[in-house]
């Protein structure tokens, strides 16, 4: 569209400047005014003057939405709370008036300076003599901003290749950002060092985040299924390093995604697509077994938008669901050292191929109504529902499945209000969530050990040939409840924009957790397949909370932001956010009396060598606070070196708090409420394999009644987490220094990047074991490095201490080029690499428990779990010939290191150590895509897509053996690959789909 004034009177002007300086704050339970909308920033002159009090109206071409503001006496401009998409700029200024198209991307930050004798592009950076200024509606780049985030477009999300229709599985594009799917289909993010707890995501503003589990996103802790439909997905931004105050509950990576809304065309789509078993090669252990197990993957939906009211009220609605039956094999372990045929035939019969089925559900809604220029109201829905059988293959039998129901549903009412000098959005917002694994079966299980009988009284379980029966897993973990938030942002101080927010949220946490409900009896086969050595159950303790611990939670938050535009080169970011939460179940808790009394009296906690004082874990419902020291500044600049948008540097230091996990808090109410035992019988053959004593066994135990008689009487064998009194919050600081330079290259737009970063992460919650032997020492001897005083329980049981002791550090390089795809080219293209060395100081990468050794302190650094040193991934899309688009996507990545004990030096010398495998790349992955469309020449239109996922079949090998070896030499097949691969193998899916 072109700005059109008349030739009669000329002038040199600069009519628009598009910059999002200021945010569309779609609030969120959890996040505070995250930013992602956007707001124009300009300036207009009139024969090279400012234009004071000039008319700038910004009109949404789909939705009629329309904002207008005055400009300022310097004739500069903010038009705020812009959704995403294409915009009509009609600019009246000394009775000149035109009009300029601009498109607009979640969250972005861009500008554009236009005058008579030539377009100045502070983007584009192009200079052309003209009568009148044409600029087409091209998407604007974000260069002057000290953000490290990349957008991906709808168009990457439509056309690149990909399995799961997750939406965030793109985000793997951007530096510094894995997506991970792991063998049992399993996703989930991370950045850096840190884990995917520390992520958050952002849709439509409402924050994702799981209080509860890990994870990050709520209801991606152990499943399958996708956070939010794709097809209501619009665009979205990822943001790794150096946002802004306004984003809350975070210390990694932030996805601000943007949903589609209605427009005032009607329009719909269906889609449908499939592979199955024979459609895929084969896995490592089929070609073993010589035998593809079937399995399936459906995935269908729709959606449907249009008017209630032109330009006024519209509706979006969408639903996608997802039915799988995923291959699993149960094996028989430990072959070879045993008989086969003492296997119970039952069991045996069970063997072979086996699967495991998914089913989700997903739907979206939203009404998006303008009721005038200021005024904007809009209602949001989003309802997840899936279950899912796991815990299926290898050694466990399919009755062992646990069946895990997890459903997420979240709701935002939003009121936008804004006028010529500032934009008010609140939000009024609820939420439910709920991850309730359980048995498939009620019944008790049953756990078939071989064990080395050789040395009577010192029998050592060698490893475990079948589980059958009930699984022990029986949880209900989620949140609920509701949270309101208001964001001011202030554009009338000429250079600068405003924003300052607050919330407040009460929601009940939730951790119901009652493993071991169905009591689990271990027999060995060495001994007797009719009377089991060992017991393994739980049982609520009467007057107590049973096992259903639940903690209502207050979260208060306060920011206050300056986007300052110093000059016309430098920009300054200063931003300052100070966030609070109470947890009554951590603040109020009472240490049990008897417990209490047993640890002060417990003279192993007198002796000379003990490193830490038992009154730090002992509660009295008043010695616990609610940490207050949650204060972050977040710092950032940018500077345009020649004024014109292409050759930025820019660089960032924040600090950035997430929040302790309620899942890891819970624990020590659980122990005293829901009791975990284990009793030792003594065994068929007369012998006992628990220092503490064994008793007679009794049929009678088979029945969970009896066993809940039999706790009463076991005074050993339980085990009390304690939490510090002084728990601290995980947080995050965060370095970093780039530059960011736009070309031309082959007649095209070229974007690059590049970012040297430095993080640390803190005070992460670390499980760690109290028991200390006689004098008070961890280890056995001086000088040694292992050997954990598990023999030497408390007169209570074992004690187990909960400590803030993770921590993470990490530098990177971030290289990223991209070519944005356009209709014009026909084609884009976009490559990212990152270089990382990272470390962290624990060793596990799931639950944080370092029991074996004394603190972290003992550990030392090790490379960071997961975290490749070198990583790159390349995208392309391309308009082809006969209608054809196509679309691939490489992945590679280096060795990563893999951790486990050394203990070459002898059983008392253990490290935590670190190797790689041998192998240049530890994983690689090649992915094609073909998309036909058929126009009908009405407004039906038809597509036939086919992906090609692991074109090369390349074996990505996820299981190794990681046994050093002892004193009596090392293993010579340490880093031995098994036969575990990290799914897909090379596999096609077609899809159908109608739009209309």
């Amino acid at each position: 569209m072109a700005i059109a004034f008349p030739r009669s009177r000329p002038f040199s002007r600069s009519v628009l400047g598009c910059a999002l300086a200021g945010v569309l704050l779609l609030g969120a339970p959890d996040a505070m005014a995250q930013a992602t909308g956007a707001s124009l920033r300009g300036q207009v002159l009139v024969d090279e003057a400012p234009a004071p009090g000039a008319s700038v109206t910004a009109t949404n071409v789909d939705t009629g939405l329309s904002r207008s503001v005055q400009s300022t006496a310097g004739g500069s401009y903010v038009l705020a709370g812009l959704p995403p998409g294409t915009y009509r700029v009609d600019v009246v200024a000394n009775g000149q008036s035109g009009s300029e198209t601009v498109s607009l991307a979640v969250g972005q930050t861009a500008r554009l300076d236009l005058g008579m004798d030539a377009a100045v592009a502070a983007v584009a950076g192009d200079a052309t003599e003209m009568d009148a200024v044409v600029v087409t509606a091209d998407r604007l780049v974000e260069t002057r901003t000290s953000e490290i985030a990349t957008y991906v477009s709808q168009q990457q999300i439509e056309s690149l290749p990909q399995g799961t229709r997750n939406f965030l599985a793109f985000a793997d594009t951007v530096p510094g950002v894995q997506f991970i799917q792991d063998a049992g289909g399993n996703t989930r993010l991370r950045s850096g060092a840190q884990g995917a707890s520390n992520v958050n995501v952002f849709i439509d503003g409402v924050g994702q985040k799981s209080y509860t589990l890990p994870g990050g996103v709520a209801g991606q802790d152990s499943s399958r299924g996708n956070p939010f439909p794709q097809s209501a997905i619009g665009e979205y931004k990822v943001i790794t390093q150096n946002y802004k105050a306004e984003f809350d509950q975070i210390s990694s990576a932030a996805i601000v995604a943007a949903t589609r809304s209605g427009t005032n065309e009607f329009q719909g789509n269906f889609f449908w697509d499939r592979t199955s078993s024979d459609w895929r090669k084969a896995t490592p252990i089929e070609e073993r077994d010589g035998e593809k197990v079937e399995s399936k993957e459906e995935q269908y939906g729709a959606s449907f938008s249009g008017p209630l009211i032109r330009d006024r009220l519209h509706f979006f609605v969408a639903y996608e669901a997802k039915e799988y039956e995923s291959p699993r094999a149960v094996e028989l372990g430990e072959v070879g050292r045993y008989d086969v045929a003492d296997v119970p035939a039952g069991l045996l019969a069970q063997l072979g191929p086996a699967s495991s089925p998914f089913k989700q559900d997903m739907y979206f809604g939203k009404l998006s109504w303008a009721i005038n220029d200021a005024n904007f109201l809009e209602f949001t829905a989003q309802v997840r529902e899936e279950e899912e059988q796991v815990g299926v293959g290898g050694q466990n039998l399919p009755e062992r499945a646990a069946l895990n129901v997890n459903d997420v549903a979240r709701y935002d009412l939003r009121w936008q209000f804004s006028n010529m000098d500032w934009l008010n959005d609140m939000h009024l917002t609820w939420e439910d969530t709920s991850w309730a694994p359980h048995g498939l079966i009620r019944d008790p299980g049953y756990g078939l050990r071989v064990s080395d009988l050789s040395t009577p009284g010192e029998r050592q379980q060698v490893g475990t040939i079948l589980n059958a029966g009930g699984n022990p897993n029986n949880q209900d973990k989620g949140q609920q409840g509701w949270g309101f938030q208001n964001d001011l942002t202030y554009f009338g101080w000429a250079g600068h924009t405003l924003k300052m927010g607050v919330k407040f949220k009460d929601v009940e946490v939730r951790a119901v957790e009652r493993h071991y409900a169905n009591p689990q009896f271990y027999y060995d086969i060495g001994v007797s397949l009719d009377q089991p050595y060992q017991a393994e159950f739980a049982t609520g303790i009467p007057g107590t909370a049973e096992g259903f611990t639940t903690s209502s939670n207050k979260q208060f938050g306060i920011y206050i932001q300056d986007d300052w535009e110093v000059t016309d080169r430098l920009t300054l970011n200063l931003g300052v956010r100070w966030d609070y939460e109470t947890t009554d179940t951590y603040e109020d808790w009472v240490t049990p009396p008897e417990v209490a009394a047993a640890l002060r009296g417990w003279s192993n906690l007198q002796g000379p060598n003990v490193d830490y004082d038992i009154e730090d874990y002992i509660a009295d419902g008043s010695s616990r606070g609610s940490y207050k020291g949650a204060w972050q500044p977040r710092l950032g600049f940018s500077y345009d070196v020649n004024a014109d948008g292409r050759f930025v540097v820019f660089g960032g230091a924040g600090r950035a708090y997430d929040r302790n996990l309620f899942d890891y808090l819970q624990i020590e109410m659980n122990r005293a409420s829901f009791a975990r035992y284990n009793a030792f019988f003594v065994e068929a053959d007369g012998e006992c394999r628990n220092q503490a004593g064994c008793i007679g066994w009794d049929p009678a135990y088979s029945d969970p009644a009896a066993l809940r008689e039999l706790a009463q009487t076991l005074s050993t064998g339980r085990e009390w987490y304690l939490n510090n009194n002084d728990l601290e919050v995980p947080y995050s600081d965060q370095f970093s220094l780039g530059v960011r330079n736009l070309f031309d290259m082959f007649g095209h737009g070229w974007n690059s990047e590049v970012t040297l970063s430095h993080v640390r992460s803190h005070d992460g919650i670390v499980f760690r074991l109290g028991n200390r032997r006689e004098d008070g020492s961890f280890y056995e001897n001086p000088g040694d490095t292992s050997g954990a005083p598990w023999g030497f329980a408390s007169p209570v049981g074992s004690i187990l201490l909960v400590d803030n002791m993770a921590q993470t550090r990490a530098n990177s390089l971030f290289l990223k080029l991209d070519k944005p795809f356009s209709d014009d080219s026909g084609w884009g293209v976009t490559l990212a690499y990152t270089w990382t060395d990272g470390e962290q100081n624990i060793p596990p990468e799931g639950w944080p428990e370092i029991f074996s050794s004394r603190d972290t302190d003992a550990i030392g650094w090790l490379p960071a779990r997961g975290v490749a040193e070198h990583r790159f991934v390349g995208t392309g899309i391309w308009d082809g010939p006969w209608g054809v688009t196509w679309s691939g996507k490489l992945t590679l990545e280096s060795m990563k290191p893999r951790i486990g004990e050394n203990c070459l030096q002898g059983g008392n010398l253990c490290r935590w150590d670190a190797y790689k495998p041998d192998g240049t790349l530890g994983y690689k992955q090649f992915d094609l895509a073909a998309t036909r469309t058929w126009n009908t020449g009405t407004d039906l239109e038809f597509y036939v897509r086919a992906d090609l996922l692991n074109v090369f079949n390349w074996r990505n090998w996820t299981s190794y053996n990681d046994w050093w070896g002892d004193v009596n030499g090392p293993n010579p097949d340490r880093g031995s690959r098994n036969l575990d691969i990290a799914m897909p193998t090379r596999s096609f899916k077609l899809s159908f789909g109608i739009n209309w």
